[in-house]
């Protein structure tokens, strides 16, 4: 992994590296923290933290990334366990910017649930908020599961172990009254649990993502699929608890399903590494959103990314580039 690099024309040609923090300009040139203000951000080089390849992630991370490449700028996509190692991978500055859940990124800022024994990561910033992630309990009609009190005694895939799948899992057993300790767990990611489902190995399947699922629809093309509701009592308690999920559904003809499924989402964010600077997050901001309809097409989640809802989902502060750039274009009341 390297991190941003710049090249700005000073009279010569001077390379500047972000490697280890130093700069290397002139003392007219730089200020107080060695950072060269007049330099022209020529060459960026953006990491994207994504997910799995299965998923919705993976594909709008190469979009975003083929943008930032098309503007010259150099940018890599890297395949990951998704929301959380994504945070990770920002905070030890191993990426640039990262697509990620927001009740995530809620756990890490405030320090509870999955990072209860952390200190708070109160360092995190926003870009924007992008689309919704459904919670899908995938399984087959040959199953038997109908509802989410069926799952008791059954073998289920709850998404890599840490992941935000598997975070969201673990608050949907809670707002059932029921734990891990109801179920065979397996730690998958979703085209490893599709697979399982599949070959009968497991018998249902948490797949948290925007929709339509990748892998959900590879399998509703052999098999007859069902997607377990969230509804009544467990719909209410994650209003009352976790007020980041909202009320949601997976529309009729998603997986063939003949009707709309009840089920809560959640907003992914894209978020920056807390140590790029206003101009440097301003211009990936601004690359993004001119370039959105670019984007859009990457996958069919991505069509709900909207200028519109920048803000939306936002449980932490925003970084100053974006917010310079959409103020700039009237997007923030």
């Amino acid at each position: 992994m390297k991190p941003i690099k710049w090249l700005s024309i000073l009279g010569a040609a001077i390379f500047v590296s972000g490697c280890n923090g130093e700069t290397d300009t002139t003392d007219e040139a730089a200020d107080e923290n060695g950072v060269d203000e007049t330099a022209e951000m020529d060459d960026l080089f953006v990491a994207i933290a994504a997910g799995g390849q299965s998923g919705a992630y993976y594909p709008i991370a190469g979009a975003i990334s083929n943008v930032y490449e098309a503007a010259g700028h150099s940018s890599s996509v890297q395949a990951t366990g998704a929301s959380v190692e994504n945070v990770n991978l920002i905070q030890s500055d191993q990426a640039e910017l990262a697509i990620v859940m927001a009740d995530t990124v809620e756990q890490a800022y405030e320090g509870f649930g999955a990072y209860e024994d952390e200190e708070p990561q109160d360092n995190l910033v926003g870009i924007s908020g992008l689309y919704q992630n459904v919670v899908q309990i995938i399984t087959t009609t040959d199953s038997g599961i109908e509802a989410f009190s069926d799952l008791e005694g059954a073998d289920v895939a709850v998404g890599d172990a840490n992941s935000g799948v598997e975070l969201n899992a673990r608050m949907m057993f809670e707002a059932h009254g029921m734990s891990y300790d109801d179920i065979s767990e397996d730690y998958l990611p979703y085209g490893e649990a599709i697979d399982q489902i599949r070959n009968g190995q497991i018998d249902a399947a948490f797949v948290t993502s925007g929709l339509p699922n990748p892998a959900a629809m590879e399998l509703a093309s052999t098999h007859d699929v069902t997607v377990v509701p969230i509804e009544d009592e467990g719909m209410e308690y994650l209003d009352e608890n976790y007020p980041f999920f909202i009320e949601d559904e997976v529309p009729a003809g998603t997986y063939d399903n003949e009707e709309d499924i009840s089920t809560p989402s959640i907003t992914n964010l894209l978020i920056p590494n807390p140590e790029l600077s206003e101009d440097e997050v301003y211009e990936l901001t601004r690359l993004f959103y001119e370039n959105l309809e670019e984007i859009q097409v990457s996958h069919d989640a991505a069509a709900d990314i909207d200028t519109q809802n920048v803000a939306e989902g936002m449980n932490i502060p925003m970084h100053p580039g974006a917010e310079r750039y959409f103020e700039e274009e009237g997007l923030l009341d």
